[in-house]
């Protein structure tokens, strides 16, 4: 990616009103819809998001191999979009979808499965007043 996006069909008032990173994207955070559980977050540029809000279905912009991806077509692991939002800074999507399958390329239903820095204790209270 450049500093300066590529040409993308984006609806123009859509695309000034994002609030880019350096390299022209923005965090977008998959959602399950019905249970509100995070599942992964992946990078959208606005070629992207153009083909997240038509096509119904998350596509990415792959940091590492410079190209656009779109969940599901290799895995079978499918995003279904059921709504995109656009938080108070305009820097960050919020993607509700409906997951099929894993979400995280390892196999994990979420990308925060594995590596719990703190676990939820359940009581609202952090876990060091416990």
């Amino acid at each position: 990616m450049t500093s300066t996006p590529p040409p993308s069909s984006l609806d123009p008032g859509i695309a000034a009103r994002l609030k880019r990173s350096a390299d022209g994207l923005l965090p977008a955070i998959a959602q399950q819809y019905d249970t509100g559980e995070v599942l992964m977050l992946g990078w959208m540029d606005d070629e992207a998001l153009h083909r997240t809000l038509t096509t119904g279905r998350c596509t990415y912009w792959s940091r590492s191999r410079q190209e656009y991806w779109v969940k599901g077509d290799t895995s079978g692991h499918v995003q279904h979009v059921r709504s995109v939002a656009l938080d108070c800074d305009a820097d960050t999507l919020l993607v509700k979808v409906d997951q099929v399958g894993a979400a995280c390329h390892t196999g994990d239903r979420t990308c925060f499965d594995a590596d719990v820095l703190l676990p939820d204790t359940g009581s609202g209270a952090p876990a060091a007043d416990q």
